[in-house]
């Protein structure tokens, strides 16, 4: 078995860009061993994440002076509305921030399309976030920032002032059913996970180019692109897969056609993940393709936490109780653990907050809220 005690490679190597804390210097040659769960204690287990996702809260803190939108909306993602932001000194909530028309380096909104108005004399206009890949500041993939608040709960009548406007999330959502031609790399992942909150899996609409869609046109392009070429391994597109699908089965609706093709693709990448985990708990670093472990701490923060955020949300609830989603749980607590004082990439970092939160929820009930 791989040592992990060896390296941190890339942990303690990071920009203030895309840091979630700074990085004291004593710490840069510290080895961190990791070793296997073994007879994992279930109230161990739950005490162990409530800790970490308290402590990962509590104590590292993100500002809109140093901090963009990507990492602080990525917060948001673990935590929901909970997920506080530093304004001028003034903690609050990242959703309330913007709501009230708070500006972030990449929170980049625009003025969409001319939406039908019950009054000519006070038109509506669609929501548009703008997609800014690669400058880990901005929204990085189409209908991101969407898939976030979705997950956040943000309700249909939430407002959002940007600049002389007010949107509300229904315009938001307006705006990206009518932007789905625009998405030229038809990567419609997250788009799947915002849409599949506000509507049935039955849903129709037509673009602003007159084309029509449906939720399940999304999910029958996004089975066919595979995993291959899927951000982080194919995880994001596997969660909006897995959110659609399962909110079809609640409804009780047919699970053929592109729906079949889904759950075929979503149970092949589960036992894939069974399949390639390593001794040590963590899951592969290569995902779903073939076996694979890695000495860098931040790599396996990043790749075990986004395939445990997939499990935790595909999983049925006969196989979250198999050992092995419990023996990945407890090695990405004891990454946390170890890693306290020490600068993670947010990305990486709250993706396996969520990840946690996830499994904690479905594992052992909902959590009490922490202290502020």
């Amino acid at each position: 078995m791989f040592d992990f005690s060896k390296r941190l490679v890339g942990l303690l190597v990071v920009f203030s860009l895309v840091s979630c804390r700074p990085v004291p210097p004593e710490l840069s040659q510290t080895a961190l061993p990791i070793s296997a769960a073994d007879n994992i204690e279930p109230e161990t287990l739950k005490q162990r994440i409530d800790s970490v996702l308290d402590f990962t809260l509590k104590h590292r803190h993100l500002n809109t002076q140093d901090h963009a939108a990507w990492q602080i909306l990525h917060g948001s993602l673990a935590y929901g509305r909970q997920f506080p932001v530093t304004h001028e000194g003034e903690s609050i909530s990242v959703v309330d921030y913007l709501s009230q028309g708070g500006k972030m380096n990449g929170w980049t909104i625009e003025r969409g399309n001319k939406l039908q108005s019950e009054d000519p004399e006070k038109p509506k206009f669609g929501m548009r976030a703008v997609t800014e890949p690669g400058t880990r500041a901005g929204q990085g993939h189409f209908d991101q920032w969407l898939a976030i608040l979705s997950q956040c709960d943000v309700p249909p009548d939430a407002t959002f002032i940007v600049g002389p406007d007010t949107f509300t999330m229904t315009n938001f959502v307006q705006q990206v059913q009518l932007d789905i031609s625009r998405n030229h790399l038809r990567e419609f992942s997250w788009t799947l996970i915002g849409l599949t909150k506000y509507f049935p899996t039955d849903h129709t609409w037509t673009d602003s180019t007159g084309k029509q869609w449906s939720i399940g046109d999304l999910a029958q392009i996004e089975v066919e692109q595979g995993l291959a070429n899927g951000a982080c391994g194919g995880t994001h597109r596997l969660i909006g897969l897995s959110m659609a699908l399962n909110r079809r089965k609640q409804a009780g609706l047919p699970i053929d056609g592109p729906w079949a093709d889904a759950e075929q693709l979503i149970q092949q990448s589960i036992e894939n993940a069974r399949k390639f985990q390593n001794p040590n708990g963590s899951l592969s670093a290569n995902y779903f393709a073939r076996p694979g472990s890695s000495p860098d701490l931040a790599e396996n923060l990043g790749t075990t936490g986004h395939t445990l955020e997939f499990l935790a949300i595909s999983l049925s609830d006969e196989q979250l109780q198999e050992e092995w989603v419990s023996r990945a749980a407890s090695y990405l607590c004891e990454v946390f653990e170890r890693t306290e004082e020490v600068s993670l990439e947010c990305g990486a970092l709250y993706h396996a907050a969520h990840g946690l939160a996830l499994y904690r929820e479905r594992a052992f009930g909902d959590r009490t809220d922490p202290a502020p």
